[in-house]
């Protein structure tokens, strides 16, 4: 178990969506909580409104996720907690993008948890505590829609690096956990996205609000960032490696793993194929 109560926790893209709500409800149970995003007016707004301390940062640059966790530690001696949260959503067809919206895409959603890993790590392996690290995925990689190709395949990636370092940490006995957040529909400013793309990184992928959408998002219900908060922090408690937000989205899932499930038992073992 990692003790919120006291923990020092760190949470990228904190200054709005899902990362605000697991901001707020960290500090709600107790825990002192550093906020980075990379808008300087919003971060520091919200830091003050929630209570948290604000640091800016560009997850898709190591050298800014490195200055982050050192100014982490420097100040508070340790970090308990640290949630890789900052993404992007954008929309576009996988024939229309070009290498400038890969590197955009990837260098936030899947670098940003690799910076996060790679320069904070090393710290939580000395602290005596322990600590808990949470990486944001999205039901998009189990579950992938026409359009979100490349945010799928950076979420994909994002899922299939957290279990290899849950089993590597484990494998190593050290005393920290880790948890795959996946969450679906939830109020954030996502949609919002392309704003913060930088001018040299220019391409074909374009904001889509699923929200005003309902015919993508039939049964299914839009959660508010602090239930998501909420979800997050019991699995940080209780040490779950899987984090979902929409119980009601296993049928897709389930819908896709019958087809893998048909395509390995398409021909029996040790029998020939055509």
């Amino acid at each position: 178990m990692t003790e919120i109560r006291n923990a020092i926790a760190v949470v990228t893209g904190g200054a709005s969506g899902i990362g605000r709500g697991i901001a707020e409800q960290l500090i709600a149970e107790g825990a002192t909580v550093v906020i980075a995003d990379i808008e300087r007016d919003t971060l520091t707004k919200v830091a003050a409104e929630i209570g948290a301390f604000g640091a800016q940062v560009d997850v898709s640059d190591a050298a800014s996720v490195a200055a982050l966790a050192q100014y982490v530690v420097e100040k508070f001696g340790r970090v308990d907690i640290l949630v890789n949260n900052a993404g992007v959503g954008p929309q576009g067809r996988i024939a229309d993008l070009n290498d400038a919206d890969w590197n955009w895409i990837m260098g936030v959603n899947l670098y940003g948890v690799i910076h996060g890993i790679q320069s904070f790590l090393p710290f939580m392996k000395n602290n005596a505590r322990g600590g808990h690290i949470v990486n944001t995925s999205s039901m998009s990689a189990l579950a992938p829609m026409p359009g979100l190709g490349a945010y799928a395949a950076s979420k994909a990636a994002v899922a299939a690096l957290t279990e290899v370092l849950a089993a590597e940490l484990a494998q190593d006995g050290l005393n920290i956990g880790v948890t795959l957040l996946s969450p679906a529909n939830v109020r954030t400013d996502i949609a919002r996205s392309v704003r913060n793309r930088p001018e040299a990184l220019a391409g074909a992928l374009i904001d889509v609000d699923f929200a005003k959408n309902a015919g993508k998002t039939a049964g299914t219900v839009w959660l508010e960032p602090n239930e998501v908060g909420a979800i997050v922090t019991r699995a940080i408690t209780h040490n779950e490696l899987y984090a979902f937000t929409h119980p009601e989205l296993i049928t897709r899932v389930d819908a896709r793993n019958a087809v893998i499930r048909d395509a390995f038992l398409k021909y029996p073992p040790n029998q020939p194929r055509p």
